[in-house]
């Protein structure tokens, strides 16, 4: 299986580390993480899906991992959709976009707020129109935590153990480190603080935002997947009903013993779920035929 580091200019200024998986010639899978995390939780779901036929291609959003982090700071969703677009144009077809959390909602805004991106499919995962606020600030209070860094990868990840509860602890924390970056011999999340901005704005005015969503979930005309963690704080399941309603094109799976980090809680289930989909949407077309 072929794997190879590349970038991507996103908007203007911004350069956009990623991986790509598979052949280069295959239909491509484009792949947006949550925030505070980076392209590396795509990382087993995107060699299997290269493993079925696919070009999976993850992507560090601005602000997080290796790619840019603005000055000034430029972390509003107009930022990330506008980088999404970018990304859409780069690659020579119409790619199919997985987003999960902040990755999904840059993807929705990017596929059905002017000026449009051209996509094959949307899969968003655990985010729907609208989110459930006692979920959204747990995420915001465990980012705001430990801005003194850790002293060590084991120190760090106590602290995701503590916020994971239902996850095994890693007998080894090596993982990690995609997460993290050190600096002066202590370890720091991988991602911009300055992130955290904008999503005290998206807590402080939830109904704006959704209001806002629920216009982009309306206007969507691709086939949709929403997956949803059956566990989750953040979406809830008549929201992902409510979802399904106003998208015509939208489908709705769960991924049993899965919170809101649907990939790292089951991968396995996650991933299955996404190849099924992708499979019997039929989105893409053996060699030679054409498209449907």
């Amino acid at each position: 299986m072929r794997r190879a580091a590349v970038g991507f200019d996103g908007a203007p200024g911004i350069r956009l580390a990623a991986d790509v998986f598979g052949e280069p010639d295959a239909p491509a899978v484009l792949m947006l993480h949550g925030g505070g995390q980076t392209r590396h939780a795509w990382h087993a779901t995107a060699t299997s899906l290269a493993e079925a036929g696919w070009r999976a291609i993850t992507v560090d959003l601005r602000g997080h991992g290796e790619s840019t982090r603005p000055r000034p700071p430029a972390y509003a969703l107009e930022d990330f959709a506008a980088d999404v677009r970018a990304l859409v144009a780069s690659i020579s077809e119409d790619p199919i976009v997985i987003g999960a959390s902040l990755g999904g909602i840059a993807g929705l805004l990017a596929i059905t707020e002017p000026p449009e991106a051209p996509v094959a499919g949307l899969v968003l995962v655990d985010v729907a129109h609208r989110f459930q606020p006692r979920g959204g600030g747990r995420i915001v209070a465990f980012m705001e935590q430990h801005p003194e860094g850790f002293a060590s990868l084991s120190e760090a990840t106590d602290a995701v153990a503590a916020y994971l509860p239902h996850r095994a602890r890693p007998r080894d924390s090596t993982g990690l480190r995609h997460n993290l970056r050190c600096n002066d011999g202590r370890w720091w999340w991988h991602w911009d603080p300055d992130i955290l901005t904008q999503a005290h704005a998206m807590m402080k005015d939830p109904t704006q935002l959704s209001q806002r969503l629920t216009k982009a979930t309306g206007r969507l005309r691709q086939p949709c997947l929403l997956v949803r963690g059956a566990d989750s704080d953040v979406l809830s399941a008549s929201i992902a009903r409510e979802f399904i309603q106003l998208a015509a094109t939208a489908t709705l799976t769960e991924v049993p013993r899965a919170g809101h980090m649907v990939a790292g809680d089951n991968n396995d289930a996650f991933t299955a779920a996404i190849r099924a989909w992708l499979d019997t949407r039929a989105l893409r077309s053996a060699p030679g035929e054409t498209p449907r």
